[in-house]
């Protein structure tokens, strides 16, 4: 199992040797229109409900003080530089459903437009940002596993709209040395398009790297990442699938 794990993460990691991390010359996906947004998705009767749109029991900031971002209208909010926040609980594989929207009118360019991330624990990010008529490098516009995996297809909606994550998330598995015995898997659809296939994860997910796997816990935080956008989130629900 140990032999095959490692095969899959070198196969993955030569897959990207191409194409060095946010290299801007890696062509961009196609882009595809989604269907209309719609009203908020309810979660089946065995999800963990992470945010109705009441308040953010469920969540912290990062020294596990109460999350200081907003919440008002059943959706909340991110007050820049206040800090990520992540769940009190940890998760490791999952069915993740998140529902977000970038600020309108939009402002900036590139990175600097609608930025934010969803984290499976706390590690591994796909990418939020606002790519609607907007460009940036392949592996990190909306929907990448950061500095990974460029989306299949630009699933964006404009911003001011709401947008859905469907993640299926499979943790990696370590032996009790730290040996990787099967790497982190992930399968996202955006707006109910597919745009990750059970992509193999050469490790966390990193800005300008792409490091190893380190061991860690079998359950972490989900966590939102502030980057200073006021990006807004509602109707977070999750399925444990271990």
């Amino acid at each position: 199992m140990m032999a095959m794990a490692v095969c899959l993460v070198a196969a993955a990691a030569a897959a990207q040797e191409q194409w060095p991390v946010h290299d801007r010359n890696r062509p961009l996906p196609p882009v595809v229109t989604p269907g209309p947004a719609g009203p908020p998705v309810a979660p089946p009767s065995d999800a963990i409900v992470l945010f109705d749109g009441k308040g953010l029991g469920q969540w912290a900031d990062a020294k596990g003080q109460p999350a200081k971002w907003k919440v008002e209208n059943g959706y909340m909010e991110i007050v820049p530089k206040t800090g990520g926040i992540r769940t009190i609980k940890g998760f490791g594989d999952c069915q993740l459903h998140v529902e977000w929207m970038a600020p309108s009118p939009a402002r900036g360019t590139d990175q600097d437009r609608g930025n934010s991330g969803v984290f499976l624990m706390d590690l591994y990010e796909v990418q939020v940002l606002d790519c609607y008529g907007s460009s940036t490098y392949a592996d990190g516009m909306t929907a990448a596993i950061y500095g990974q995996y460029p989306p299949l297809v630009n699933a964006c909606r404009p911003p001011g709209e709401w947008q859905t994550y469907d993640i299926v998330f499979h943790r990696p598995r370590f032996d009790k040395n730290g040996q990787v015995l099967a790497p982190a898997r992930m399968t996202v659809f955006h707006n109910g398009l597919l745009v990750h296939d059970c992509d193999v994860l050469t490790g966390p997910t990193a800005h300008k790297a792409r490091p190893p796997y380190k061991m860690h816990a079998d359950k972490l935080p989900l966590s939102l990442q502030d980057h200073d956008h006021p990006v807004r989130y509602r109707n977070i629900w999750l399925r444990e699938l271990e």
